[in-house]
């Protein structure tokens, strides 16, 4: 299992992309983008829960939530 410093660094690179792509589906209007949206907001959601505490208070259960969070939002 990696570090919290790569965990973390994973995580934020990741959230970036999400968000990136986010801003690219607020302007489409399509059944398609609008469940891609949804589905990127709802990522970007349980992350942001799983880490709300700041990284030096994450568990090692939330650690592995993240580990999965990235395997999922790939």
């Amino acid at each position: 299992m990696m570090n919290t410093t790569e965990l973390k660094d994973r995580v934020e690179a990741r959230r970036l992309e999400l968000k990136a792509k986010l801003l690219k589906l607020k302007a489409e209007t399509h059944h398609d983008a609008i469940a891609a949206r949804d589905k990127i907001q709802h990522a970007l959601g349980e992350v942001e829960e799983t880490i709300k505490d700041g990284w030096d208070k994450v568990s090692d259960g939330a650690k592995a939530k993240l580990h999965e969070w990235l395997d999922r939002s790939n």
